[in-house]
């Protein structure tokens, strides 16, 4: 069967031959942790239990975890062996189960949960690169869509992720991660259902990031979650160049200003721009939990 899981449609015979991804037919894992760092009502105090695939299907330039993004390191799980190990991470006492750029895997995801439902929330960690009919077919399976917002300049989007129509599909997926996830649930602390739009600040790219917000602002309501995230660290492609900086305070400051009328906004501090937030796919430890 011909690949169709995401908006690019390569249309490759992923049992033979690589997608657009940099992936083929199975489930293919780089790390397994708990993961302490991303939003409080995610990571909570037991952290979340996060699967990192290998593959992604934009392979931005400027990916923390680029080392995997844009390459086919890890190891292949079938339906059956990702469903125990789901029940593995359960019993450690993780907040939630933790699928990290993984629509890729669609197909043995969604196996794997008919094989076993986790009691703790399923996540889905994303880059906003979604097609809504790939989302459909997700859902029921998944609790919590935790997506990336990351341009409204596609220029921007081209260069970066060779994404040119980044903005308009990213609107029509978020969209229906709401329909789907219309309430935000928190107990004890916890996101149980729900929706967070992240953005990343890009350096020297601040209308990127006032484009997104101002779109925001006006088309989601003031209540809901989003995280404004200041960790851009040069990595990849961007170590040398117009992006190979940290973001300026005065960038901050402009964002931060734009997404004041949010209630419910997690903002991360400047000093998380740091190589040591970066897990390590490369220090022989698959599992780290």
């Amino acid at each position: 069967m011909l690949c169709d899981l995401c908006p690019r449609k390569c249309n490759k015979d992923r049992n033979n031959e690589y997608g657009y991804c940099s992936s083929l037919g199975g489930i293919r894992i780089s790390k397994v942790m708990r993961h302490m760092w991303e939003e409080p009502i995610i990571s909570g105090a037991n952290g979340s239990g996060a699967i990192f695939t290998s593959g992604c299907n934009l392979r931005c330039r400027y990916c923390q975890n680029y080392e995997i993004s844009h390459s086919y390191i890890g190891r292949d799980y079938t339906p059956k062996m990702l469903a125990e190990l789901m029940k593995r991470l359960e019993e450690s006492g993780v907040h939630n189960i933790d699928f990290i750029t993984a629509s890729h895997y669609a197909d043995g995801i969604i196996r794997a949960l008919d094989i076993y439902k986790p009691s703790i929330p399923v996540v889905f960690n994303t880059g906003g690169y979604e097609s809504v009919d790939t989302l459909r077919r997700l859902e029921g399976y998944i609790d919590v869509y935790l997506p990336d917002f990351k341009y409204s300049d596609s220029a921007l989007a081209r260069y970066m992720s060779s994404a040119p129509d980044y903005f308009d599909v990213a609107k029509e997926a978020i969209k229906e991660m709401y329909r789907q996830q219309p309430c935000d649930v928190i107990e004890d602390g916890i996101m149980k259902k729900g929706v967070i739009i992240r953005h990343l600040i890009i350096p020297n790219e601040i209308k990127n990031t006032l484009g997104v917000t101002e779109y925001l602002d006006k088309n989601i309501p003031h209540d809901k979650y989003i995280s404004l995230m200041s960790q851009y660290t040069p990595s990849g492609e961007c170590l040398e160049g117009r992006y190979a900086r940290r973001i300026k305070p005065i960038e901050y400051k402009i964002a931060l200003k734009s997404i004041e009328n949010f209630d419910n906004a997690f903002i991360q501090d400047a000093s998380s721009a740091k190589e040591e937030f970066i897990p390590d796919f490369n220090n022989g430890m698959e599992y780290e939990f």
